[in-house]
């Protein structure tokens, strides 16, 4: 059961309730079988009182990641918040649909994954220049590639960058992580996302060092369940998990909400 003092009724919490967002949430990620509704996200996080979600679809092309979010966000516009999904195409360029997607229909940020694709300054650099001029964030998965991070935030000062998992998912690298918070140090466009993060105490050094303004909570979710059955229950335990490895490292209330929600409502202006 949640903690007294996370919301549990839904979009609108209660006074006093911190307002949960989650920044990192998957219409699609990985194979056919990793695909989520909206009704699947929206549904655990009313279990857990969420207020929104930042969603978007990887493992696809650009054009249909596209119309996942915009498909999710039509049915629950209060909610859902969509980002664009950068992948390079043989067809065409990209960046003409990016420009369309935040310009015109509303997407708050654009993602981008090293697993998918090169992060070379030829394929990320004209990506990264769009949302500096258009104003919108970069979330990118860098898989421990710190220096990659380090150029792009010291060569785009004017574009935020979103450095996905603390530099790398489940890091135990205590070196690669500290790296991570020195870059924010130096560079005030870098924030540090924390899904997937399991040396908690680096979370209160991040708060401590550049602020909870840039620190953000995700999940990096949601995860499959191998009993469709018990798929929303064991959604709901997860995020409620992630929830909990916040509340368990005892920040100021005040930083606690920040990185709990309020930092990626600033940073998204929603």
């Amino acid at each position: 059961m949640p903690e007294k003092g996370i919301g549990i009724s839904g979009a609108v919490p209660r006074k006093g309730e911190i307002v949960i967002i989650d920044s990192h949430v998957h219409l699609k990620h990985g194979g056919t079988g990793q695909e989520f509704t909206a009704e699947q996200i929206v549904r655990y996080m009313d279990a857990v009182g969420m207020a929104r979600s930042v969603v978007f679809a990887m493992s696809t092309t650009t054009q249909h990641s596209l119309e996942m979010a915009e498909e999710a966000v039509a049915r629950f516009p209060d909610r859902l918040v969509p980002y664009a999904y950068a992948l390079p195409h043989y067809e065409r360029p990209v960046l003409r649909e990016l420009e369309q997607a935040v310009s015109e229909k509303g997407f708050r940020g654009i993602k981008m994954h090293i697993g998918e694709c090169s992060l070379a300054p030829y394929i990320v650099d004209p990506v990264f220049d769009l949302a500096g001029r258009l104003g919108v964030p970069c979330l990118i998965d860098f898989s421990g590639h710190v220096g990659l991070a380090e150029s792009l935030a010291k060569r785009f000062p004017n574009t935020k960058l979103i450095i996905a998992h603390f530099g790398r998912y489940l890091c135990t690298d205590i070196q690669l992580l500290t790296r991570v918070i020195e870059l924010a140090e130096a560079c005030p466009n870098v924030y540090i996302e924390i899904s997937g993060v399991v040396l908690l105490a680096k979370i209160t050094e991040a708060v401590q060092r550049i602020g909870a303004e840039r620190v953000i909570w995700g999940t990096d979710g949601p995860n499959e369940c191998p009993d469709p059955a018990a798929f929303d229950k064991s959604l709901a335990y997860f995020v409620a998990a992630e929830i909990a490895k916040v509340k368990a490292i005892h920040l100021d209330p005040a930083d606690e909400r920040m990185v709990l929600g309020g930092s990626i409502a600033e940073l998204l202006g929603i």
